[in-house]
């Protein structure tokens, strides 16, 4: 992906993807880029094997790409990753349904589910559709700064200050990145601070992306966090 796609929101792409042109086309493609690593991992734990998980998500996104799907995808109506989700879970489920009629086509005899047993079935993919969308928000904010910064021409200080930006990063002896970049701990310490706050900042524009209120924006990383903490 290139840096300038970094600067079309998902709503923009939304909204440039209703239609059958070039350009259409293209916006759609990036949104199924940007999704489809949470579309596989819902149906993966919806019950599907890996191969089959990632060619039923090929088989969403076609739906999508062959246009119109996304008509009813509009900002006023809160957070795209919502409605992509939504639409996920009814492609899911006529997949399941044509499976099922196939099983009784055959003779097959097939037990339902109890309601309780289908509630918790449910609530597990949404679950990891969730975490993997937050895992792909990180990368993505984790590239768009890498991108920002070696245009900056500090990707030196990226490469050697990145472990900083994982949740263990602090076991990482300071000392030692200072001797790389020819700094001392002090300065360390506040460049990896800026660091993290640009970072969280990068977050943040990624979020924002795909919401179409600034306050929803805490709402979706406190959801992020959520996620990643299950």
């Amino acid at each position: 992906m290139t840096s300038s796609s970094f600067h079309d929101t998902r709503w923009t792409l939304v909204s440039r993807s209703r239609g059958s042109d070039t350009q259409a086309q293209a916006a759609l493609s990036e949104l199924c880029e940007a999704y489809y690593a949470p579309v596989v991992a819902f149906l993966r734990r919806d019950g599907r094997e890996e191969d089959v998980a990632r060619e039923l998500a090929h088989d969403f996104f076609a739906k999508l790409l062959a246009g119109g799907a996304m008509e009813g995808a509009r900002p006023e109506r809160g957070r795209f990753r919502s409605y992509l989700l939504g639409a996920l879970k009814h492609f899911a489920g006529d997949q399941r349904d044509k499976v099922r009629a196939e099983k009784r086509g055959g003779g097959v005899e097939h037990a339902e589910m109890d309601a309780e047993m289908a509630d918790t079935a449910a609530e597990a993919p949404d679950a990891e559709f969730d975490r993997q969308w937050a895992l792909t928000v990180l990368a993505r904010a984790l590239g768009r700064l890498e991108a920002e910064m070696r245009v900056e021409g500090k990707s030196g200080h990226f490469d050697v200050l990145k472990p900083w930006l994982a949740a263990d990063g602090d076991s990482t002896p300071q000392s030692d990145a200072a001797e790389k970049l020819g700094l001392s701990v002090e300065a360390i310490k506040v460049a990896i601070h800026r660091l993290r706050k640009r970072f969280r900042d990068a977050v943040k524009a990624e979020i924002a992306q795909t919401v179409s209120e600034a306050g929803s924006v805490r709402e979706e990383l406190d959801a992020l966090m959520s996620a990643l903490r299950k």
